[in-house]
């Protein structure tokens, strides 16, 4: 494992990862509508660069199961501790407020709740159901956990037919143990084909400039193919504070057209490569 911690005082944002603050009516009308219903988005969350642009369109990425979660990995912004929120009636908010947005892709994703016997599967599952009854023609993509690998957990949440399971393997194997210590790589690569031998569609991401080599990401890439995995993502690590690991180079716009056209000429059904790209960037054009 190499995290390189001595540029950290050097390294100047380009310029082609200047984003837009968020703002415009139907940015405020949006966030009106998710605080009003006590609901809480990975895009604001995660501090997601493209905040603005996605919310203008009118998606958004939802996180269910509070806003606490019990992992402590070293890239991510959202809070760790114990968390106390369980609400039941959260899949109906969710689905409710997709309804009202408009959403024709949602996507769901959430902390990780390793206290919970099956790490919130069944408010998943519920909340795909409660999306299917009150806007049917809304496409709805997953964005889960690792459950700590129990497929139990996992086939509640496949049994509510998601259109697409998406599980990010986040960085290269090297890395795991600064960058996601409580994850472990092959346990994300088998929720991936667990989900495609049942026949869903999988997506996957990874953050690049946060100490990896770019033959090391190849490498994942190459095993995301053995298992079929149809859907890649791959952007550019922001370091969320001084507290989280920094970032360690800043990976040229060329270098993520190279592997894009690497990913395609993998088999890669659909490669979305950039600097500002994140899981949910572009969703509802992927499936």
């Amino acid at each position: 494992m190499s995290i390189n911690v001595e540029n950290i005082k050097t390294l100047r944002r380009p310029d082609w990862l200047k984003a837009k603050i968020p703002s415009g009516e139907t940015y405020a009308h949006l966030k009106k509508l998710i605080d009003g219903k006590n609901l809480h988005t990975v895009c604001e969350e995660a501090r997601c660069p493209n905040m603005g642009e996605c919310w203008n369109h009118g998606t958004a990425t939802f996180m269910i199961l509070g806003d606490v979660c019990t992992r402590s990995c070293g890239f991510c912004a959202v809070k760790t501790g114990k968390p106390t929120e369980l609400d039941a009636q959260e899949p109906y908010r969710v689905a409710e407020a997709v309804k009202t947005m408009g959403v024709r892709h949602a996507v769901i994703t959430s902390v990780n709740r390793d206290e919970l016997f099956d790490g919130g599967a069944q408010i998943f599952s519920e909340t795909i159901r409660q999306i299917r009854a009150i806007a049917p023609n809304t496409k709805v993509e997953v964005l889960i956990p690792d459950f700590k690998g129990d497929e139990f957990a996992l086939d509640i949440v496949l049994d509510a037919f998601p259109d697409i399971l998406n599980h990010n393997v986040e960085t290269v194997p090297r890395l795991y143990l600064a960058v996601r210590p409580q994850a472990n790589y092959e346990r994300s690569l088998e929720v991936l084909s667990r989900a495609k031998k049942r026949g869903f569609i999988t997506k996957t991401g990874l953050m690049l400039g946060i100490g990896e080599r770019t033959e090391e990401i190849i490498e994942v890439m190459q095993d995301l193919r053995k298992i079929d995995c149809d859907i890649i993502t791959l952007g550019q690590y922001l370091q969320p504070s001084k507290e989280h690991l920094p970032i360690d180079r800043y990976v040229h716009p060329d270098e993520f057209k190279m592997l894009k056209e690497t990913g395609m000429n993998m088999g890669f059904k659909h490669v979305e490569s950039g600097p500002l790209v994140r899981s949910s960037y572009h969703a509802e054009g992927q499936i």
